[in-house]
């Protein structure tokens, strides 16, 4: 389980997020709700140790690295908002940009990658940034998954994506919760997909938490009226 207490985040003087409180389970996800500027993109920027933040984080019971590539090693894997993809390295190479975390005996590409995300086998050799947004999505949680994540972070993966790589990219996060063997934390903009996909709902407003709970104890409407006002 990742636990984060008191999170609270600054930039330059203005308080970013008060005091969040989160728990995200192994086989759940975590969905992060609420409109733009609400905080949740910091809110996993501050988890992934992008941004130094106060209060503390801790998976089974051990605190977290302050920094990114500590906590990438202690099994948190962040996909950015944007996807930051390296336009001039191929597929494989992209892909390979996730060993930096791994020791090196385990340092491949496991097939699975490949079985989750198809058309990246088709594309292996092809550069990063000839691929379309949808392609692009796909090869940057492809590279998260490189690292062998306990916690997985995914930031607005559906943003301007095409409707059948949506169904897609739902379909594989729905396969990693079941699989049981991570926690998944997702910020998404679009509410139906992310109510089909959430085990529990935390809503932000103006860097707060109005809402934490089961998705099963919640009321559909009720959320959408806090996310969208």
């Amino acid at each position: 389980m990742l636990e984060a207490r008191d999170i609270t985040l600054e930039y330059s003087g203005s308080r970013i997020l008060h005091g969040i409180d989160l728990n995200a389970e192994a086989g759940r996800i975590t969905c992060i709700m609420g409109l733009n500027g609400t905080g949740k993109t910091s809110l996993l920027k501050a988890i992934s140790g992008r941004h130094p933040a106060s209060g503390a984080i801790t998976l089974d019971g051990q605190t977290l690295p302050p920094d990114a590539q500590g906590r990438a090693r202690a099994g948190i894997a962040y996909v950015p908002q944007g996807r930051e993809i390296f336009a001039q390295l191929t597929v494989a190479e992209n892909l390979e940009v996730g060993f930096a975390c791994l020791p090196r005996t385990a340092r491949r590409v496991p097939d699975d990658i490949y079985d989750l995300f198809p058309v990246l086998a088709e594309m292996r050799g092809r550069r990063g940034g000839d691929l379309s947004g949808g392609q692009q999505q796909q090869l940057a949680i492809a590279r998260a998954l490189v690292t062998k994540p306990r916690v997985l972070l995914l930031d607005e993966p559906t943003e301007g994506i095409q409707p059948n790589i949506i169904d897609q990219i739902g379909r594989v996060i729905a396969g990693l919760r079941d699989a049981g063997e991570m926690a998944v934390v997702l910020v998404e903009q679009r509410f139906d997909f992310a109510w089909g996909l959430a085990d529990r709902i935390v809503a932000l407003r103006q860097g707060r938490v109005i809402r934490n709970e089961a998705r099963a104890d919640a009321d559909r409407q009720a959320v959408l009226d806090d996310v969208s006002v």
